[in-house]
């Protein structure tokens, strides 16, 4: 990768550890929630066992009266005995999809079940998508992976290799009216709403660097042109599979930047971009500065306050980067999974971010063990705790504070105007407390 390699040497003060911990998180098709909302013309079909339909029945049964367009084909008894025909099956659903939906693309998302019977998915598809008329994207998002953002890395990386490539011989210098300067394309790629995607896209216009795509963009049928050449930027840091199959097989160049989640991220993702292109980024100074006086009446909160990451969503980095130059200490970052050379960018902007601060770097523990964490947690008496859902209750009845790591990743967290959503999340359960221990006192002085 174009992105710097971070590795434990001597000049650097990143301290990693990796434990053998199970991976208590979400599965990966839960990438469907998100997905199918942000590409509109398009068709989930989860390929799975009954537990990977009471698994989004319940995760998004919320949708289930609006007749969203996802839905389950259920791997039977005979099915994985290998004594049924997958074609035909589904060639029976597709085809029923298609005259009830009209989908311009249909997902085929595959499991764990998938996975262990080795049902051949992507031979299947291209010649039915020929016999029915309609692309199929396969996208073997299972709970293999280590955490549940990754499978929209997956699905990003499948519809990577189906983005459109212009024949047509191309100066590799876009010519653009005013106000943007000439610039090589550039594509960025995660799923992010609308208002957020013309958020980030304004704030490079401001700069005079125009974006010609979305990777996925809001219909199937609009999916960006990718040519040898072009340079690709991530917002999200769970995405280094859809970074290197850009890389290797569009032949496109990344753009290591650090991610656009916080004042302090979006100015450095900003003037990363801008120094790719030769351009000379203006007013990202005062932009920020007005940004985090926005944020005073957060800070006052949080400010001293310590934090630990249990590791769920592969945020982790990013958002500890941001609370600890919002004045937090960040006790530990425990990750799912560590791409050292995807989050190289990121990972010198926690160093640095921290020395300016004047506090430790905390450990960054890759794949952590959650009995281990526990102890830690229970000697460190943090006053908040990130963690998955599965924790969250046993920890609060220990009196510890938490907040839901998966909240980060449907909340609108990136660019500017979004600071302030993350900061929401962070303090309500310390607000929430505030007001139980005020009330609770309220209470006692009238009995008195």
């Amino acid at each position: 990768m174009n992105s710097q390699v971070v590795t434990e040497s001597k000049d650097s003060l990143l301290n990693f550890e990796c434990e053998t911990g199970n991976y208590h998180t979400f599965c990966p098709i839960s990438c469907v929630a998100w997905l199918y909302q942000k590409i509109e013309d398009s068709f989930f079909l989860v390929i799975g066992t009954k537990t990977c339909g009471y698994f989004l029945q319940n995760a998004m049964g919320v949708m289930i009266f609006s007749e969203p367009r996802y839905a389950m084909a259920e791997l039977e008894e005979g099915d994985i005995s290998a004594k049924l025909s997958d074609y035909e099956e589904l060639k029976r659903l597709c085809l029923q999809i298609k005259k009830d939906r009209h989908p311009s693309v249909i997902f085929w998302i595959g499991t764990c079940t998938t996975e262990i019977i080795k049902m051949d998915l992507e031979g299947i598809a291209p010649k039915l998508e020929n016999e029915i008329g309609i692309p199929i994207v396969v996208a073997r998002a299972n709970g293999l992976d280590y955490a549940f953002t990754q499978g929209e890395d997956t699905v990003l990386a499948a519809m990577a290799q189906k983005c459109p490539e212009s024949h047509v011989k191309q100066d590799m210098t876009t010519k653009n009216e005013a106000p943007y300067y000439d610039h090589p394309p550039l594509i960025l790629f995660g799923s992010v709403p609308d208002s957020v995607a013309n958020q980030l896209a304004l704030e490079l216009k401001n700069q005079g660097i125009k974006v010609s795509g979305w990777l996925p963009s809001k219909r199937y049928t609009e999916l960006p042109i990718i040519n040898e050449g072009y340079y690709v930027c991530g917002v999200n840091p769970y995405l280094s599979r859809t970074a290197t199959t850009l890389m290797r097989r569009r032949r496109t160049k990344l753009i290591g930047a650090p991610f656009p989640i916080g004042p302090d991220g979006t100015r450095a993702w900003i003037e990363k971009i801008c120094s790719v292109f030769g351009i000379k980024s203006s007013g990202l100074e005062e932009r920020e500065k007005k940004v985090w006086n926005s944020l005073e009446e957060y800070l006052e909160l949080i400010v001293n306050k310590s934090v630990f990451f249990m590791g769920d969503n592969l945020l982790e980095i990013s958002l500890a980067r941001f609370l600890i130059r919002c004045g937090m200490i960040v006790c530990e970052i425990g990750i799912p999974y560590m791409d050292k050379r995807y989050q190289a960018s990121e990972l010198l902007l926690l160093e640095k971010t921290c020395l300016e601060m004047g506090v430790k770097v905390p450990s960054i523990v890759e794949k952590p063990d959650n009995y281990k964490q526990l102890e830690r947690i229970r000697i460190l008496k943090p006053d908040l705790v990130i963690t998955g859902m599965a924790h969250a209750n046993p920890l609060e009845a220990r009196g510890i504070n938490t907040k839901w790591s998966v909240e980060f990743t449907f909340a609108q967290i990136h660019g500017f105007t979004n600071s302030r959503d993350v900061l929401e999340l962070v303090t309500r359960p310390l607000r929430r407390n505030a007001s139980l221990q005020q009330l609770a006192w309220n209470s006692y002085t009238l009995e008195k």
